[in-house]
């Protein structure tokens, strides 16, 4: 594999920066949740930053594919780096936040994943050879995930704290020589910053030569836009492989911001210790999947092995919305895990042989973009007031159901024109 050194800052950025975004990303929902004791502020916020990325989605994926994607890096995470750290400090000079500057936080960071992601999925492409892909995409899963638990076990640690001398984390107790108080949003903001900034200096280490040669489209933006759609419309196969695969991913999205806070605090009855443990669970399966999902389903085509992942999903949000048991809350968030990441390897991979490297920010941004229309629907009916009543939120997961059947018979009818483009 060449640019190994570019290859492997990459990894390591992602390792700094994923852990204290993943830490407030688990922490900012909780605190809406059990803190302030108010869910609706947020999911209404929610749903209005998720059709605001709609816009910059777009936006986005037109600058992948225009400029350096090492300078976007750069650029991105000096201005999220001193937006959340203004933030911070002045959390700290006011020891408070209000929910405007909570929720500001959170709306920079997920405006930060929708051009962090799909860049660093460009970049991996842009200086991986094509027979690398699958590998490439395992190893970022993994890389990911892994960062993913270990922000889960802090999350737990620093929205609870400890009593009496004792962690609870993923349904285990452990027994420490000292108490651990638990931090403020804010503090938790400051970590968030300063790992912004150290990832910049790694990306300005970095060194590569690209791999991916094709012409870079240098029109206006409108004209760069349009170049991505007209590239869907003339491959409607990639279009609706694309669309489809995005299901989960829309789902995974509402539920771990929208749906598992309130899931666990008001049906399960449980604290933010079992609410950060989800994730850990999560990144588990995840993890799993990262190592196993191209070997498991090698001799299957992508299709079959998406449904099979979509059906094991099923079940697993079956349960979760009909027993109020503990285990198989856990067991399957680690199902979530597999199943969501094991589609995306698949997805990116699929993607990754049929969209040319100067296509790929753009066409993904589309697929983003009508990713976040469903995610938007979702969010509007989990703010009804029905989900909010009593332990009424469990049903949220038969949405999710359904939203997978739906997917599945889709991909059945579309199974033969998608299968026979596939590339070995």
């Amino acid at each position: 594999m060449q640019n190994k050194q570019a290859i492997t800052l990459l990894f390591l950025a992602n390792i700094i920066s994923g852990l204290a975004q993943g830490i407030s990303m688990v922490a900012i929902p909780w605190y809406f949740v059990k803190v302030v004791s108010r869910p609706e502020v947020f999911a209404s916020a929610y749903i209005m930053i998720t059709f605001l990325t709609l816009f910059w989605g777009l936006y986005a994926g037109a600058l992948i594919d225009r400029y350096s994607r090492k300078k976007l890096f750069i650029i991105i995470n000096v201005v999220c780096g001193l937006s959340i750290g203004s933030i911070a400090l002045y959390g700290f000079h006011m020891a408070h936040l209000t929910d405007f500057f909570v929720i500001l936080v959170f709306g920079v960071t997920i405006f930060n994943y929708n051009v962090h992601y799909p860049n660093l999925y460009a970049f991996g492409q842009e200086i991986t050879e094509s027979k690398n892909y699958g590998k490439l995409n395992s190893y970022i899963e993994v890389q990911g995930q892994t960062t993913s638990v270990l922000a889960g076990a802090f999350a737990a640690l620093l929205l609870t704290g400890t009593q009496n001398n004792v962690l609870e984390i993923a349904g285990f107790s452990f027994v420490l020589p000292f108490d651990i108080k638990a931090w403020e949003i804010y503090e938790i903001f400051l970590l968030d910053a300063i790992t912004y900034i150290a990832v910049i200096f790694i990306f300005m280490m970095m060194k590569y030569k690209p791999i991916a040669k094709d012409v870079v489209q240098k029109g206006g933006l409108f004209s760069r836009l349009k170049g991505g759609v007209l590239y869907l419309q003339e491959n409607p196969i990639i279009f609706i492989f694309g669309f489809l695969s995005y299901m989960l991913f829309a789902f995974t999205l509402v539920e771990v911001h929208v749906l598992l806070p309130s899931y666990v605090y008001q049906f399960l009855k449980m604290d933010g210790n079992v609410y950060a443990s989800a994730e850990i669970y999560y990144s588990i399966g995840a993890i799993l999947s990262g190592v196993l999902v191209l070997r498991v389903f090698k001799k299957l085509n992508t299709v079959t092995s998406i449904n099979l992942l979509l059906i094991l999903v099923s079940v697993a949000f079956y349960a979760m919305a009909i027993y109020n048991v503990l285990w198989i809350f856990f067991l399957g968030n680690l199902i979530l895990g597999i199943a969501n990441s094991g589609v995306r390897i698949l997805r990116t991979t699929y993607l990754f042989n049929h969209v040319p490297n100067n296509l790929i920010g753009r066409a993904n941004s589309v697929f983003s973009s009508l990713n976040i229309v469903v995610r938007m629907l979702m969010i509007g009916a989990f703010t009804l007031p029905f989900f909010n009543t009593d332990d009424n939120i469990r049903y949220g997961y038969f949405i999710g159901v359904g939203l997978m059947f739906l997917t599945l018979i889709a991909f059945l009818l579309w199974y033969k024109r998608i299968t026979s483009t596939e590339k070995n």
